[in-house]
């Protein structure tokens, strides 16, 4: 690997595995980094892998995709995806899962399911869902089994990754039979029973699974789900006997010890008195309680249907094994036996054999002797402690062995098997890769399981490999296949694997672990997978895929020694407890003649790891390793360390090396050329497709051993480290180029502006020195002109000053003369002055006391009159009080009305139910405005009287300041009277502000309260019209279900009168006589007034003509050919709706007691629809059902049929009588009740209505059929341009190349097609705005969807393709006007807020109130926050927003995934009808259809013909 200085690389850390760092300088070999802490390291080079810094801010989502697929980029990228909370990602077909610790819901709910299913695996971003989802297309489309295998370590989401595959195969798959549990659920259910006795305390692990896990789902030839069932394998039966520190026994032991009075029962104390789990000294786990999961273990027992005696016999075999593991042994007195050690062991072997149900002594000699069966007879053997012991052991093992086998055979008959099911999905969940610092058997098996697991999982990955080189259609043939294979003969090949000599060695009974391992070093001394270890001469190291392992043999005899001892089995085959009975069936004869047969545990286990194996070859694999990010089970926490050793032990580092083997790095021909066509930018020059210069770049560089797929270039490992090289030399060049030229620039602009400062400089010294020169010279002219003009100032001056004071002089004496001659005029003028005010004073102040008398007594006299008013008013208040009081008891006797209506027909409970309660709801609404609005005119009334009287008070006010004003005016020269009248003015004027502010707040009141008023009149009003539309609905419903009710009443005792045998031609074509038990009741169609108004006495000939037959038959020929022959329009109208509607009139439909048209009408649609082309028959129909539904609406006042006779009383709209619709029995033999025409064409026009709103959802959802492809093309378009595009996004000059957006045309030619069918057939504007307005919804939904679910489609480039898109669909809004168009561009709205801002620039300076205020008002912050951690720009290599807006952004979401149940980022499509019945009534303009002319075809029907005036 050539490095540089500048370089970016991984360097290997203790604490966290790999960190980023930089090449600052070489020492010798070594190289000198500076890490991202800002520490120096020195390392060598060959331990370093190169760093992409071009790397994205949310990763990528699969991670062959990596430039550098090593092990830092891949720790990296997860890292990187789990800050944003992207928990999946691929490598390859493999899904890594990793354990987000919080909720996700908006991940699993019912429509991210709906969005995986049939979806192509990996066109959405990662996923469980595209797991199960692949497995279970592949299963129905090859008939072929398939497999999940989930791995991972204890809390690393295993179950829940179960539950989420088989809740989504449940949701494809749905159930045969109809259960309340899913198969999820019943799976699910066992889990806590299955823990309880399958799982344990390791070193790793609080509760890790000692079994696998096999669940297999199975579904029937139809892809339904049929059954389940759950198989176990490889169940760590030695820890039942031995357990090392500071592991645990099986948790069912130690919940059975802290179960209270069920652990007294079995004398059972603490687990510390046990021998089966006092060799650990861990007896609880943190934050666990033995007691609550001992309840939780029985109620899972209750749940999968065990019995409490069955639970009573699991509990006793429980406590046995505990009681059985404290008896000792001693030596006997003979050679070789033993007897029991103390009476501690004999009480609990009597205790054992109490819970066994057996004999006591029988159970000490199975113990302490064996009996060998010979030709001579049968030999009683002795056995000594140990061999006692190991008996013990042995039955021990095979009594939990053979309990757990029950249980799980309980299960799966609780859950149901179908055993003839062919297709079957299985989720594999079992332990994972174990390396702990003490390593024994039960390790040396578990990672022997995982190596077979390992190999198998390797050929899948070599193979996925194999097909993406045939896919693309390279040579592969030379590539080297990374097997395993070599450490699974070092183990299980025979003669000489590890676990034939293992079973060698137990084979002798003086052999020992010092032997074995000798035998070891022997045989594999040379092996290059088989080390011995340095300190210990029994221990010996395997190099494992994982890694190193390091075993200790001392106890590895002891535990794979398993004797199957028949007197065991004979004697609890005998026990009374039908239970343990039950679990040690009769031995076959053969088995029986053998007492003492060796068998071995890890043999067994190869035989059953054997068996798994097979399951999973003869099915499909599919991978998903689960990560535990953390050990503190917390969210936002990534420990690099724990995670690095998960994946190599799920075997995610071995498929990277895999893929290393082969060609790691993958590029399409367009992110190559797009990368690495800087490097020679003569070849980007030339006109070349993306391949050719992919070629001649890599040819050039003379790089060998590369492949040219179909649409990607394949390089081996390290070549893309030379291209990076290669690339980042032009780039240091190029940028060198524009450092010199950019430097040229500043000196030349430095010295440009001296040059220019020096000449600027000199010009101002020369101007400086001339302008000196110019002011002396201006200074000595300017002197003299001074001196003159001062001479003449002297002069001057003293001319003026003569003259001044001669007029001084003379303007003093006249003014003298003048003020003698004023004052004597003004002293005459003041007493004349004086005199008039003093008189006028007298008479003013006789009239104001008149005055106040007077206005005292009209206070009195509209007291008097005020208080009259009062009292009528307070009766009339009473007497409203008692009309208030009636009017509740009315409406009382209604609710209690219609709750008896409600009992007597429940036909249309809900909507009769809504509509009388809204109607209350506006009655009160209008009640309590109606106060409102009293008092508000009462308000209003005071607040005019307050500003009569504060007007004539101001009036007043202001008369008094005239008058004050004058008498000052008069009386300035009068001290004492001056002063008062000062004082009066003062007081005066104060009053006067004050009732003028008084005024001003009465005029504000008065206008606000006038407003308040106006808008309690418009609520008023417009709430009397909703409740008369209320009433008018209430009228039409009861008038319908009166009739309802009578007819059902009516025709209830004959409901199996005859008269539907036949069809419509044959009922009335002759005289026919039908015998009783001929007549059948059987409907011909399924129209509602077939059952109500019956046709049965069309068979009697004595009440049928025929020529009345032949009239029904012509009508209805005149009818059929009217509605299957496409009429066409006349000026605008339809031709068939309106000589249909003019017929019916024409032969009295409405009016007549029964009638057949209204039906065969219906039915001929219906059928018409069927049968012809929908792209134009559906909006012919469209056009005409509609202008019947209208013309039966609008001409049904004056035609007088569907009227009904009602009255309303009071406000409130209370019906008080209904529709009166008489009943008529005819007096016949066949005794049929009818009704009055009325019933028949009410409920065509129901029918006719459900018939429009049927066409309208065919024709939207046929719409949204034909749009998908396009949208699917314009989705897949920018990620197809990237993979076959054969040129590049950008120009080498950096001009954008806009490419064709055919797919956007077809789209636009696709909504011209629909506009010309529609407006062709005459559609009215109300049905093509609403189809326009949802066909955009639609596009919104589809394009929004599809930017948060595929990460491909997240980019700027497809920003800007999209907002070509949106650009042509706005052209077409407005050349379609808002006439048809609607409100369709606001259906935009999300897709247009996404894509604006996916193209703006700078998105790390915008905060997220900008974003969310600004530029996406209408997304939710989650659905921001899902676009801006996928954005990523492939066009100019900006970043998305800043990280501080994402964090805020989580935070957000956080907060809301714990408050809300359901947050899901997608829309969802509306599939409602979006219009009612009184819309159409009022958007479709009225039809006249008198001057519609008949066509051609009814002239040959002579009853055809119509009158001039069929409409009244």
């Amino acid at each position: 690997m050539a490095l540089r200085k500048g370089a970016k690389v991984w360097v290997e850390d203790k604490d966290s595995a790999w960190v980023a760092a930089e090449v600052i300088d070489f020492v010798g070999r070594q190289v000198q980094l500076l890490t991202i802490s800002g520490k120096k390291v020195l390392a060598l080079p060959e331990k370093l892998h190169v760093r992409d810094t071009e790397a994205e801010l949310g990763g990528v989502d699969d991670m062959t995709k990596l430039t550098y697929l090593n092990e830092p980029g891949v720790l990296d990228n997860l890292q990187r995806r789990y800050a944003l909370n992207e928990i999946y990602t691929y490598t390859g077909s493999i899904l890594i899962a990793v354990n987000p610790f919080t909720k996700l819901p908006h991940l699993y709910n019912m429509h991210m399911m709906e969005q995986y299913k049939g979806a192509p695996f990996g066109e959405l971003s990662p996923h469980v869902f595209a797991v199960a989802d692949a497995s279970y297309r592949a299963m129905t489309s090859e008939g072929k089994s398939q497999s999940i295998l989930v791995s991972g370590e204890s809390g690393a989401g295993k179950t829940e990754t179960t539950k989420l595959i088989m809740q989504y195969l449940t949701h494809v798959g749905g159930r045969v039979a109809c259960d309340d549990r899913t198969v999820e659920q019943q799976v699910l259910e066992s889990n806590p029973l299955l823990e309880a006795f399958g799982n344990a305390r390791t070193v790793r692990n609080d509760n890790s699974s000692r079994f696998g896990k096999f669940v297999e789902i199975q579904f029937n030839s139809s892809g339904r789900i049929s059954g389940a069932a759950i198989r176990t394998y490889l169940l760590e039966r030695s820890r039942v006997v031995q357990i090392t520190d500071p592991e645990r026994n099986y948790h069912c032991f130690y919940q059975l010890c802290a179960s209270g009075r069920d652990a007294e029962a079995y004398k059972l104390g603490h687990p510390s008195e046990y021998h089966y789990l006092n060799q650990s000294k861990t007896y609880e786990l943190d934050g666990v309680s033995s007691a609550e999961e001992y309840v939780k273990t029985k109620r899972a027992m209750s749940i999968v249907g065990i019995s409490e005696e069955e639970q009573e016999s699991i509990f006793r075999t429980l406590a046995a094994i505990l009681h059985l593991g404290n008896v000792e042994f001693s030596p006997g007195k003979e050679h070789d036996s033993s007897v029991m050690k103390d009476e501690n062991s004999f009480t609990h072997l009597q205790m054992a054999a109490d819970l066994f149900m057996c004999d006591v002594n029988l159970l000490l000699d199975t113990l302490c002797t064996r009996s060998i069966q010979t030709y001579e007879g049968i030999i009683v053997k002795a056995l000594d402690c140990n061999a006692a012991v190991a008996g013990r052991d042995a039955l021990v093992k095979t009594v939990y062995a053979r309990l757990f086998d029950w249980l799980v055979e309980k299960i799966n008959r609780s859950v149901g098997q179908d055993l003839e099911s062919k297709m079957q999905i299985g989720v594999l969940d079992i332990y994972g890769f174990e390396c702990f610092k003490s390593n024994s058997f039960e390790q040396f098996c578990i990672n022997f399981a995982n190596e077979k697991l390992q190999q198998h999982f390797n050929e899948h990955v070599f193979k996925m490999e194999q097909e993406e080189y045939r896919r693309e259609e390279i040579d592969w043939s030379y590539i080297e296949f990374i097997d395993n294979q070599d450490v699974l003969d070092l183990i299980e090949k025979k003669p000489i694997g590890i676990i034939a000599l293992l079973d060698e060695a137990c084979m002798f009974p003086k052999s020992t672990h010092k032997t074995f391992s000798n035998r070891l070093l022997q045989n594999f001394r040379s092996h290059p997978r088989w080390e011995s270890a340095k300190f210990s001469e029994t221990d010996f190291i395997i190099s494992h895929y994982a890694g190193k392992v390091n075993y200790q043999t001392d106890t590895f005899l002891h535990k794979n020694r398993d004797y199957v001892v028949v007197e065991h089995c004979n004697l609890l085959a005998s026990s009374k407890c039908s239970f343990i009975a039950s679990l040690f069936p009769a031995l076959p004869e053969e088995a029986s003649r053998s007492s003492y047969k060796f068998s071995s545990v890890a043999s067994r286990f190869k035989q059953q790891l054997q068996a798994l194996m097979e399951t999973l070859s003869s099915t499909e694999p599919h991978y998903i390793r689960c990560v535990k990010p953390n050990s503190s089970n917390r969210p936002h926490r990534f420990e690099n360390q724990s995670i690095l050793h998960q994946l190599r032990c799920g075997g995610v580092l071995e498929a990277v090396r895999i893929s290393l083997a082969g060609y790691p790095t993958r590029k399409t021909y367009h992110e190559f050329v797009d990368r690495y066509g800087i490097i020679f930018l003569d070849i980007m020059v030339g006109s070349y497709d993306a391949r050719t210069m992919t070629e001649k770049i890599l040819q050039r560089l003379k790089l060998g051993n590369f492949q040219l797929g179909k649409t990607k270039v394949f390089l081996r490992a390290g070549q893309i480290g030379i291209l990076d090289s290669r690339r980042a030399e032009v780039l240091d060049s190029a940028a060198k180029c524009i450092q010199s030229r950019l430097r040229t620039f500043v000196t030349r602009r430095d010295f440009v502006t001296r040059r220019i400062a020096a000449i600027s400089l000199q010009a101002s010294c020369r101007g400086y020195i001339d302008r000196n020169r110019f002011a002396f010279m201006r200074e000595t002219a300017a002197a003299v002109v001074m001196q003159k003009y001062v001479k003449c100032w002297f002069l001057r001056h003293k001319y003026m000053q003569l003259c001044a004071a001669s007029l001084l002089i003379q303007s003093s004496i006249r003014g003298f003369l003048s003020r003698q001659k004023f004052l004597y005029w003004k002293e005459h003028r003041a007493a004349t002055i004086i005199q008039a005010h003093w008189r006028m004073f007298k008479v003013r102040s006789i009239y104001h006391n008149r005055q106040s008398k007077i206005i005292k007594i009209q206070c009195l006299w509209r007291q008097k009159l005020a208080k009259r008013e009062f009292r009528r008013l307070k009766k009339e208040a009473n007497e409203a009080g008692a009309l208030r009081l009636a009017k509740s008891k009315l409406e009382k006797q209604l609710e209690d009305l219609t709750w008896r209506w409600h009992l007597e027909k429940r036909l249309r409970v809900s909507n009769e139910e809504a509509k009388l309660l809204e109607i209350s709801k506006l009655q009160k609404i209008v009640e309590s405005l109606r106060l409102e609005l009293d008092a508000a005119k009462l308000a209003t009334v005071n607040e005019c009287n307050k500003n009569i009287v504060l007007e004539r008070q101001l009036e007043l006010s202001a008369k008094e300041k005239l008058a004050s004003e004058k008498e000052i005016i008069s009386l300035t020269e009068l001290r004492s009277e001056n002063t008062l009248l000062k004082s009066s003015l003062n007081a005066l004027e104060g009053k006067n502000s004050s009732l003028e502010q008084e005024l001003a707040k009465a005029k504000e009141d008065g206008s606000k309260t006038l407003a308040k008023l106006n808008e309690v009149e418009k609520t008023c009003l417009q709430l009397q019209q909703n409740m008369q539309s209320m009433e008018g609905k209430l009228l039409n419903l009861e008038n319908e279900n009166h009739i309802l009710r009578q007819k059902t009443l009516n025709l209830s005792p004959r409901s199996n009168r005859p008269g539907f045998v036949k069809p419509l031609f044959d009922k009335f074509s002759g005289a026919l006589v039908l015998s009783s038990a001929d007549q059948k009741s059987s409907y011909e169609s399924p129209t509602p007034s077939k059952f109500i108004a019956p046709l049965a006495q069309g068979f009697s000939d004595s009440r049928r003509s025929k020529s009345v037959a032949e009239n029904l038959q012509v009508h209805s020929e005149i009818i059929s050919r009217c509605i299957k022959e496409n009429l066409g329009f006349k000026d605008g109208k339809p031709t068939a709706a309106c000589v249909i509607y003019r017929y019916l009139l024409h032969w009295h439909a409405f009016e007549s007691e029964r009638t057949v048209y209204f039906d065969f009408v219906i039915e001929n649609i219906n059928n018409v629809m069927k049968e012809g082309n929908e792209d134009a028959t559906f909006p012919y129909w469209l056009s005409n059902a509609s202008a019947l539904l209208c013309l039966l609406q609008r001409n049904q006042p004056s035609n007088g049929f569907l009227t009904t006779s009602s009255q309303r009383s009071g406000m409130n709209g209370r019906i008080t009588h209904g529709p009166k619709f008489s009943i008529k029995y005819l007096g016949s033999d066949d005794g049929l009740s009818h009704m009055e025409a009325k019933y028949p064409a009410l409920l065509f026009k129901q029918q006719l209505t459900a018939c429009v709103e049927k066409i309208f959802g065919l024709i939207r959802d046929n719409l949204k059929k034909e749009i998908s492809p396009l949208l699917g093309q314009c989705i897949q378009a920018p990620k197809n341009q990237r993979v076959h595009g054969g040129k590049l996004s950008r120009s080498p000059s950096g001009v954008p190349q806009q490419s064709p957006s055919s797919e956007w045309d077809s789209i636009i030619k696709f909504l011209d097609s629909l506009m010309g069918r529609l407006r062709g057939n005459h559609v009215p504007s109300f049905f093509i705005r609403k189809l326009t307005t949802q066909v955009f919804s639609f596009i919104n939904i589809q394009l929004f969807n599809s930017l948060l679910l595929r990460r491909e489609c997240c980019t700027f480039t497809n920003g800007e393709y999209v907002k070509s898109g949106l650009a042509e669909l706005e052209k077409w809004i407005v050349n379609a006007t808002e006439e048809f168009a609607g409100t369709s561009w606001h259906e935009l709205n999300y897709i247009r807020q996404a894509v604006g801002f996916l193209v703006i620039h700078q998105k790390r300076k915008k905060s997220l109130d900008e974003i969310k205020q600004d530029l996406c008002p209408m997304l939710t912050v989650r659905q921001i926050y899902r676009i801006s951690t996928m954005y990523w720009d492939d066009k100019y290599g900006t970043h998305s927003v800043s990280a501080e807006v994402v964090s805020q952004m989580r935070e957000i979401v956080n907060k809301d995934s714990q408050s809300l149940s359901s947050n899901s980022f997608l829309l969802d499509d509306d599939l409602s009808i979006p219009f009612s019945t009184e819309d159409v009534y009022m958007a479709i303009p009225a039809i006249d259809p008198s001057d519609i002319e008949l066509p051609e075809f009814l002239s040959k029907y002579p009853s055809a013909k119509l009158p001039q005036q069929t409409l009244k």
